[in-house]
């Protein structure tokens, strides 16, 4: 049996212009997915998820996990496993074990399809756990490519690198189309998350913005002035200077909110922040719903949050520097 887990994270920039081949900078935070795998004397997988704001399950299945006969919504069914199932073919792969079958636990504190790369954290450690448990460990940089390919393949070709990239290296990364970097030595950034409880559709906000773009030259123009700012974002990142992040935060934000992808309660979080003095604020991951993130090193934001209509949860998430690891 063995258990591996690795962190969600945060945008500071870049989201759907990242899409466009554009920079992005999105940050590891203490919040986890924890993937143990236990190989079975079969070539079956069964999937146990009890955290990963579904109604908890189990689920036993062949080829096919549209046999299962459990008390959930199909598409609940096939969001949990067909991560799983991606993550455990690249796992048989890497181990040359095409025949492995898998008793497959998943726990998470990191709220499903809220913009926080819940999925990609979930792909790191699944592959990670399933390799180490055929007896082979993979160097980071192939775990992360691994499991951009089930994320590619599962949101048919709309996931970018940077999620899963981010989860497997931690910290802070920089992600500009295939080209991804880790940032040496971030600050470390005083994150404040609000979380409306709910999750945007991110294959049809992507697709979304897509139409917009080709459809109007304001909306080519504001993806490419969102990759500008992120390197103006960059500059700021390495002169440690947070005020000057939290300013380019707020103009990430305006030019999403131009895109179409905020929301009215992702909009009444960012202006909570704002009001109670976060250095900066902005939504996180596809938007429509989820999350916010905003910079304050004092406990005003998390308060603000905690009292605005529409925010479910607040807390604080520091910078996870460590990425995957084996626990």
């Amino acid at each position: 049996m063995t258990t591996s887990s690795a962190p969600g994270k945060v945008y500071l920039f870049g989201e759907h212009a990242v899409v466009y081949g554009e920079p992005a900078v999105p940050c590891a935070i203490e919040r986890r997915a924890r993937v143990t795998v236990d190989r079975r004397d079969d070539d079956r997988i069964r999937v146990d998820a009890d955290d990963l704001s579904l109604d908890g399950f189990t689920v036993t299945y062949g080829d096919d996990p549209g046999e299962a006969d459990v008390d959930v919504p199909a598409d609940l069914v096939a969001a949990a496993t067909g991560y799983v199932d991606g993550a455990v073919e690249q796992a048989r792969d890497a181990a040359d074990a095409p025949d492995a079958g898998f008793n497959v636990e998943i726990e998470s504190d990191i709220p499903l399809g809220a913009g926080l790369g819940s999925s990609a954290a979930v792909v790191v450690a699944g592959i990670d756990a399933a390799t180490r448990e055929l007896g082979v460990t993979l160097d980071r940089e192939e775990l992360a490519d691994r499991a951009y390919r089930v994320e590619h393949r599962v949101q048919e070709g709309q996931a970018s690198r940077a999620d899963t990239f981010c989860s497997a290296m931690g910290g802070a990364v920089r992600v500009e189309g295939d080209d991804c970097t880790r940032i040496a030595d971030p600050p470390d950034l005083p994150f404040v998350i609000g979380y409306d409880g709910g999750a945007g559709n991110t294959g049809e906000l992507v697709a979304g913005v897509r139409a917009l773009r080709e459809r109007y030259d304001f909306a080519r123009d504001t993806v490419a002035a969102i990759g500008d700012l992120v390197r103006q974002g960059e500059r700021a990142l390495d002169a440690g200077d947070v005020e000057k992040l939290g300013e380019l935060m707020g103009f990430n934000h305006g030019l999403l909110a131009a895109l179409g992808v905020s929301s009215r309660s992702l909009e009444a979080m960012v202006w909570a922040a704002r009001d109670a003095g976060a250095t900066g604020a902005k939504l996180t991951g596809a938007g429509g719903g989820g999350c916010i993130v905003a910079l304050d090193e004092t406990t005003a934001t998390e308060t603000a949050l905690e009292y605005t209509p529409g925010c479910e949860a607040a807390f604080r998430a520091a910078l996870d520097r460590e990425g995957v690891r084996r626990e």
